[in-house]
């Protein structure tokens, strides 16, 4: 299962930003990347740290409907022209390829352990059955890969992302329908994740089709975790909706670490977002911004990446960034 090394173990304690280095450089870096979405498939090509070209294609509604457990590519002959397209406008084949998959497809947990061994073939099973209740389908069905980080007290925390390998399957199967190879596979929101550069808790909230991803950083922890489906597409989600989605994270952390939240960063929801900072910062009593402009203003995004975050591909300029 080569293409999805970057789920190995490793098991070395460090900060959040290290540990997704290393989760994504468990093979070198492609320099061609494509994130699925629900509506686009989005594609870029880099030439050394810079963007060389990149692309986007729209898919017809319902062609891909992102699950961890039901198939997720409904329309494959749609599929299967847009991944054509892409390889050809880009002039991608052959090449490596690292998939960007829909949040909804990787299950992440953060979880707390007294003890935790250091041999995978002992923590790998561990995990399976302390999950084995908290995701929808059969554990022995499931790639798995962990991360130490530093915890807030006694004990280890570990981030864990598992997937059911069919669904991760059909993603290789359309890549290598295109004359592609997937090396690295990871979900949007972990790539995205890089383009947070505060110390204070960060709290994001990234929508995508009819899932809420929702997730706090501080400083080089991830602190919480969580993806929902929510009850209308993005388009139609309105404040006090995103608000009651959010809310359980930001409880749980605000509980367990005794402070608040520091930012606030949105992703996905476009122009409407002026519709939802006055609400988020009214209950927050922080600063609320988009994830990708506060990127920019903070100088974190070069200037030729600037216009694939104009198209609002968070993931693969998070990739990027990871890259450099």
């Amino acid at each position: 299962m080569s293409s999805i090394s970057t789920l190995r173990p490793d098991t070395r304690e460090t900060g959040l930003l290290s540990w997704l280095t290393r989760w994504l450089d468990a093979m070198p870096h492609p320099h061609f990347a494509i994130e699925f979405s629900p509506d686009r498939i989005a594609a870029a090509r880099w030439k050394g740290n810079s963007v060389d070209e990149f692309t986007v294609e729209t898919l017809p509604p319902a062609a891909l409907v992102p699950s961890a457990v039901e198939a997720n590519i409904i329309n494959a002959s749609a599929l299967k022209t847009a991944m054509a397209n892409i390889v050809t406008r880009l002039r991608a084949k052959d090449q490596e390829v690292a998939l960007i998959l829909p949040d909804p497809v990787i299950r992440v947990f953060v979880q707390h352990f007294d003890e935790f061994p250091r041999s995978p073939g002992e923590g790998i099973p561990m995990l399976r059955w302390k999950l084995k209740k908290s995701i929808p389908f059969e554990a022995d069905e499931t790639v798995i890969s962990y991360m130490r980080q530093t915890a807030r007290e006694d004990g280890v925390d570990m981030v864990t992302a598992l997937a059911r390998l069919r669904i991760i399957r059909e993603y290789e199967a359309l890549a290598e329908s295109a004359s592609l190879y997937p090396g690295v596979i990871l979900s949007s929101s972990l790539a995205a994740i890089s383009l947070l550069g505060d110390e204070k808790a960060t709290l994001l909230a990234r929508v995508s089709g009819v899932a809420l991803t929702t997730a706090i950083v501080r400083g080089d922890v991830l602190c919480g975790y969580r993806c929902t489906e929510l009850p209308v597409h993005s388009g139609d989600i309105t404040p006090q909706m995103l608000l009651e989605e959010i809310y359980p994270v930001a409880a749980y952390y605000q509980d367990t670490w005794g402070e608040g939240i520091g930012s606030v960063r949105v992703a996905g929801l476009g122009a409407r977002l002026p519709d939802f900072v006055p609400p988020l910062e009214s209950e927050f009593h922080c600063k609320v911004s988009s994830l990708l402009h506060a990127a920019v203003s903070d100088g974190r995004i070069p200037h030729e990446a600037r216009a694939l975050a104009e198209r609002e591909a968070d993931g693969l300029v998070g990739w990027m960034m990871h890259r450099n």
